[in-house]
């Protein structure tokens, strides 16, 4: 049940009741936002997507270390988890409901990783490292959706630095033959393998 009320004040309440019988009411300065409200909240009950609002008031540390917990990793990237949220993450989001966090607060804080901090003493990160660092945040905030605590997340559409690749130089046939000068004898042979095959150093660990 919902329904859409005007107050003393000029303002339009709306409320509703959930699945559980709980009702709901915000106020809004329209009556046009009131019913966009109104009808997002009916649509996401009929689909079964429908998010508490209650749910969503969890701080972003208290849900990360519970999504971190549930985690199957490997102890180093276990421990890089962890740092990467200690030093980089809660410092902004931790002590806030992760409902309440925006795609344009995403945005800033990407771009203050990327570009340093000169007060708090952080140094800029390279491009790659805020990828990984933005990828574990998103990840965090896809798994609340799936645990039904947000609705969307706000790391989509976050626009990230660019990374520029290098480009890989190969030896000329006069720094091959140098380096195969200096070798021993057993080992020049694999020079002219890896130089002419294009072969990797974990591939050649291997073969």
């Amino acid at each position: 049940m919902a329904n859409i009320q005007k107050r003393p004040d000029g303002r339009w309440r709306a409320r509703y009741r959930d699945e559980a019988g709980q009702e709901h009411a915000k106020h809004f300065t329209r009556k046009l936002d009131a019913q966009r409200w109104i009808d997002e909240v009916t649509t996401s009950l009929v689909i079964g997507q429908y998010v508490d609002p209650r749910a969503g008031k969890i701080t972003f540390k208290e849900y990360a270390e519970q999504w971190r917990a549930a985690q199957v990793h490997r102890p180093t990237s276990e421990a890089y988890v962890e740092g990467v949220l200690r030093r980089h993450v809660y410092p902004i989001f931790g002590a806030r409901p992760i409902g309440s966090v925006l795609p344009s607060e995403v945005q800033a804080w990407v771009k203050l990783l990327g570009t340093g901090d000169r007060a708090a003493k952080r140094k800029p990160l390279a491009p790659a490292t805020v990828g990984v660092i933005h990828g574990v945040v998103s990840g965090i905030f896809r798994s609340a959706i799936r645990d039904r605590r947000i609705m969307a997340n706000p790391c989509e559409g976050t626009r990230l630095p660019r990374v520029e690749r290098r480009r890989v130089m190969p030896l000329t046939t006069a720094q091959v033959e140098t380096l195969r000068e200096h070798l021993p004898d057993d080992l020049k042979a694999l020079v002219t393998l890896a130089a002419g095959t294009g072969m990797r150093q974990g591939e050649r660990s291997s073969a």
